[in-house]
């Protein structure tokens, strides 16, 4: 249905029916919110912090609240009196032409401001993982990805373009980045994740959040905290971190986003640590993130957190009780709607079970981003960028393009770094004159192969049979077409994605015994709660390819035709099984709407893979689903039978040039545990074609006061050369980037000897240059003050002259 103006509208531009000093732009923020929060009834007050899920009208007359299961039915006239804090996902949930869905949002805005005392408009927020969740939106690739293209520059381009489409249509907030770091590979959520590092992911996950609110879009960090480490893999799984893996793990990338990045919202996570959740832990929500970090933004629920501190948790009686232990902790905006924040907040703090003094906390904090974001000045505009050239929903229709060709340029240029080239024993890549191609797989031939849990296609779409995915996603099949025009190239699905259909194994067995080349391309389909292979709520009992896939892929193999194995997942998957018998590996995580050129460029050879493992590949499917940041108890040993070493290791990938690694100047022996020190490797491209390498630097600790990993990342530099060229990487090493958790639950930089490894990945075997040195001097307590990241710079190093005849 749509929403019509109440009768007590009144028309944009009248003046509120309260008026006063909070009005004036003037005045700083401060000073407004506080005159305009004594002004409020409770009622008003608590209106500010809650949402309403709505869903955009298709021919652009405003909004309705969306219905599902989850939701109770809420009567908008009436809430909309009191004003309304939040409009939750007006495009993302339902497929609306992008021009008359800014219109509805619009309109929407028009008649909450009007109905309200105040004029305030509501905040919108949309997702924004892997690019808008709005239909007709760009579709890059997921963050896993992102994590394999190792670029963060590229990632904040890519994050900007995104906000400036979502702030042209009338969006404030994006509910991103995910910055959980991957403890257990099985986690159904691990295409969302950057990756199993925590530097990679801080490093990369500030980057998106600085191209966001670069666009001047609120960047939500999520999920704080704990929400990856879940006992057994398990969504929305009890959480048994110890503090320390928590301060060193699981911390540092949201420490880094805040203070780097300036994120200006976090979302607190479904988890329970040590039998707490996030939702209801005034030491995490207030004690660390405000008192400690200094953050001043606002926290905001993840969608029905707060209910589940009484239905899921049980440390909640009530909604009321709900309500008082989130507000208490922390957390300011109820999402995706109105539940224990309403009516029920209110009565409870009539009734003293409350303290308004929360309450106006929370408000304080809301109103505060609304007046930065100019919802309070006098000339705002219910008109987003977008609609400026006219609000009638025939001028609107098919105005608004959020896919436009440089949005895909970008999409495609990011799939191509993303690209991580495992194996390529006998040189089978690239293909040259490839003849006969058989492709097949479950993969090949469908476009939804590309995308992720949390694109539009996948999210929303499926919901809507039907309706035109609104994008154009090319499939493998269609780009191996297009990228091999005189190769015969013949498809056979073999299987389906999961289920245990083998009827179709055999015939795709003939036909890759018939080519000169197969291309199988396997993987995941993402999905909601069970209804893929990755996604949310989809977690793997193993690291099994799903289905029969195995089996079709034994079945090419022993066809006696070389297979290139492309794999297009959410997760890593066992290949152990395989290792020595195919041709080639390709491994790509959901890589976006131009993910199917992207790889045929890397089959074909147009485009150099230069892609890093955000996470390890395991050899096994049972058992060891670890990450590679293990003391030594974790690594392989004889005291257990089970050997966790990765077929593949985090960090490692191939290129189809080759790199000589030369080491640079000298670095002191001793520098005091405040000290810092420069460490140079000069890196040149030895082949006959560009490409780009990834130099990764690594700590190792020998002794330390606390078990630590073996190695950890602390410094990369993604250098692109062109064939014989060369350049210098200089990292600037601060001793703040040893400091952990140590001894007496305090973080420590502690004097001892310590080795700096330069390599290709977190392999022993790959260290290219090791860097001995000894922290001198007492032990330094550090807190999240410390220096955070390593410097770097990539400088062009000279070309040494032909030696003379």
């Amino acid at each position: 249905m749509a929403i019509h103006a109440a009768p007590h509208a009144r028309s944009t531009g009248a003046a509120p029916a309260v008026d006063g000093p909070w009005r004036d732009p003037c005045l700083t923020p401060e000073e407004r919110v506080a005159d305009l929060i004594p002004r409020m009834t409770l009622e008003e007050k608590t209106a500010q912090l809650y949402g309403i899920w709505v869903g955009a009208d298709s021919e652009g007359d405003g909004v309705a609240p969306h219905q599902n299961d989850m939701v109770d039915p809420v009567d908008w006239d009436d809430l909309t009196t009191r004003g309304l804090g939040q409009l939750t996902r007006p495009f993302g949930t339902a497929p609306v032409d992008p021009g008359l869905g800014a219109l509805s949002l619009a309109r929407a805005q028009e008649r909450i401001a009007g109905a309200g005392r105040f004029g305030i408009p509501a905040l919108a927020h949309e997702e924004c993982l892997a690019g808008f969740t709005a239909w007709g939106a760009t579709a890059y690739p997921v963050p896993l990805s992102w994590g394999a293209a190792w670029n963060p520059d590229l990632v904040t381009e890519m994050a900007h373009r995104i906000g400036t489409d979502m702030r042209a249509v009338g969006v404030h907030q994006g509910l991103a980045p995910v910055l959980d770091v991957v403890r257990d590979l099985r986690w159904g959520r691990v295409e969302e994740t950057i990756g199993e590092d925590p530097y990679l992911v801080a490093t990369i996950g500030t980057a998106y959040v600085r191209g966001l609110e670069s666009a001047g879009i609120i960047a939500t960090l999520k999920h704080f905290a704990g929400y990856a480490a879940s006992a057994g893999a398990r969504n929305l799984s009890p959480v048994r971190a110890g503090a320390r893996e928590m301060a060193d793990v699981i911390l540092p990338p949201f420490e880094m986003a805040l203070r780097e990045g300036g994120a200006r919202s976090v979302m607190h996570s479904y988890a329970e640590i040590d039998g707490v959740p996030p939702a209801a832990d005034h030491t995490l929500l207030t004690g660390l993130l405000r008192d400690t970090w200094g953050f001043t933004g606002t926290v905001v629920a993840d969608y029905f957190g707060i209910g589940f501190l009484e239905t899921l948790h049980k440390v909640a009686a009530d909604r009321a009780d709900a309500a008082r232990l989130a507000l208490g902790a922390g957390v300011d905006v109820e999402l995706p709607t109105v539940r224990s924040y309403g009516d029920v907040l209110v009565a409870a703090v009539r009734e003293g079970a409350v303290d308004e003094a929360l309450v106006d906390r929370a408000l304080h904090r809301v109103l505060l981003q609304k007046c930065e974001l100019g919802l309070l000045d006098p000339d705002w505009s219910p008109l987003p960028a977008a609609l400026k050239g006219g609000t009638g929903p025939e001028r609107a229709r098919d105005t608004v393009d959020l896919d436009p060709p440089e949005n895909r340029a970008l999409a495609r240029q990011l799939a191509e770094q993303a690209c991580v080239l495992l194996a390529n024993p006998g040189g089978t890549l690239p293909l040259r004159d490839a003849g006969r191609i058989a492709v097949v797989g479950p993969r090949a031939d469908d476009a939804l192969a590309m995308l992720g849990c949390y694109s539009f296609p996948s999210h929303v779409g499926v919901s809507h049979p039907g309706s035109e995915t609104g994008i154009d996603v090319p499939t493998v099949l269609e780009s191996l077409r297009a990228e091999f025009p005189d190769s015969g190239v013949g498809f056979a699905a073999g299987c389906e994605v999961d289920g245990a259909d083998t009827s179709g194994i055999a015939d795709a067995a003939r036909l890759a015994g018939d080519a000169d080349v197969c291309v199988a391309v396997l993987g995941d389909r993402a999905g909601l709660f069970g209804r893929g292979t990755s996604g949310e709520g989809c977690d793997a009992a193993d690291l099994a390819l799903p289905g029969v896939q195995g089996e079709l892929l034994d079945a090419l193999l022993a066809s006696g035709t070389p297979v290139v194995l492309v794999l297009l997942t959410g997760r890593p998957y066992a290949l152990g099984r395989w290792a020595d018998r195919t041709a080639a590996v390709v491994q790509a995580f959901f890589p976006g709407e131009e993910g199917g050129p992207a790889l045929a460029g890397v089959v074909s050879g147009r485009v150099n893979p230069s892609g890093r493992l955000p996470v390890g590949v395991p050899q096994g499917p049972g058992g060891q689903p670890w990450t590679y940041l293990q003391p030594p108890l974790g690594l392989v040993s004889g005291v257990s039978n089970l050997d966790p070493t990765p077929l593949y290791a985090f960090g490692h990938g191939l290129s189809y040039t080759t790199f000589d690694w030369e080491p640079g100047g000298p670095v002191p022996a001793e520098i005091p545990t405040d000290g810092s020190a420069e460490i140079e490797i000069t890196v040149r491209n030895t082949g006959e074609r560009e490409g780009a390498e990834v130099v990764q630097l690594y700590l190792h600790d020998p002794v330390a006061q606390t078990t630590r990993p073996q190695a950890r990342l602390i410094g990369f530099a993604r250098v692109p050369l062109a064939a014989g060229a060369a350049a210098r990487v200089r990292f600037r090493f601060h001793a703040d980037l040893t400091s952990f958790t140590g001894i007496g639950g305090r973080r420590v930089v502690e004097p001892g000897e310590l080795e700096l490894r330069l390599a290709t990945s977190s392999d022993a075997a790959d260290v290219r240059r090791t860097v001995r040195l000894r922290l001198t001097g007492p032990e330094r307590i550090v807190d999240h003050r410390r220096r955070l990241v390593c410097g770097t710079s990539v400088e062009p190093a000279p070309v040494p002259e032909p030696a003379a005849n």
